[in-house]
């Protein structure tokens, strides 16, 4: 049984920050990559940003470009997500998400094969 346990989530004024973390727990694996996605009310879950641990290349979505940043640990399937200038339209849950095996589509949702529960992050005019 694998678990991804997102934390950090709250209330922050717009143009503050927060930081997401994302530790795995249970069986032990060996991920490709990992990626956070969020999923406003009323809206379907998005991409936001991704890493690919060969390489150490990430990926963003082009909302949240130049103000996250996305970084782990591949040894321990930690995976961080610093966000700056934030807007209220980052409102939403955000998850974390493993995908064990390689595939060219970082930013869907369906190649990942573990995701954790969520940690609600709101955006305050």
């Amino acid at each position: 049984q694998v678990q991804l346990v997102e934390s950090g989530g709250g209330l922050v004024q717009a143009g503050g920050s927060l930081r997401l973390s994302c530790a795995a727990s249970g069986r032990t694996f060996s991920s490709y990559s990992m990626g956070w996605f969020r999923q406003a009310p009323g809206k379907e879950r998005e991409f936001v940003a991704a890493i690919r641990w060969s390489g150490g290349n990430t990926y963003y979505a082009d909302s949240v470009k130049g103000r996250f940043t996305i970084s782990g640990d591949s040894a321990k399937n930690t995976v961080y997500l610093q966000m700056n200038s934030l807007k209220p339209e980052d409102t939403a849950v955000y998850y974390c998400a493993a995908d064990l095996l390689p595939s060219g589509a970082y930013n869907y949702a369906g190649v990942y094969d573990y995701w954790g529960q969520g940690t609600q992050v709101t955006v305050s005019s």
